[in-house]
């Protein structure tokens, strides 16, 4: 299953945004919600090509109320989110899967909420270097796009 997460703004209940308008409500009604961070509602979907689907269908909303994107596919990485521009570029077959490895915005994670992000390039070896924004306990990775790098 791939995973697309919707992470509010922060002077937006996006939960409350996204399921009290009629037609994003419709739009998320055959899905289970769950909410991995703080303001965020997050959906399993088939693949990520009905990820995207969800996102462009949901647009007109996710302008308005939320603040990130991130998919979560399985064949890709089991840890790692890619943001909505970077599954987009996979599912149109314009990034290859093991392109997406390289750029990544790291962020902390405060009392379940989503921090600012420490956007960084993988080592040759692999490794991600250390979040050291501020203080936190755990990071979420996302893959962006050489568009989205460095905000």
């Amino acid at each position: 299953m791939t995973r697309v997460c919707f992470v509010g703004s922060p002077d937006v209940n996006v939960q409350y945004e996204l399921l009290s308008r009629d037609t994003a409500r419709a739009a998320l009604s055959t899905y289970e919600i769950y909410d991995p961070f703080e303001n965020s509602l997050a959906v399993d979907t088939v693949s990520i090509g009905a990820a995207v689907s969800l996102c462009n269908d949901l647009n007109w909303y996710l302008v308005r109320f939320v603040d990130h994107v991130f998919v979560m596919e399985p064949s890709i990485s089991g840890d790692e989110w890619l943001s909505r521009r970077l599954a987009e570029g996979v599912r149109d077959g314009d990034v290859r899967p093991e392109e997406t490895k390289e750029l990544l915005a790291v962020y902390g994670v405060e009392d379940g909420r989503l921090v600012e992000p420490m956007y960084v390039s993988r080592r040759p070896d692999g490794s991600i270097p250390s979040y050291d924004l501020r203080d936190v306990a755990e990071t979420v990775v996302v893959r962006v796009a050489e568009s989205e790098f460095g905000g």
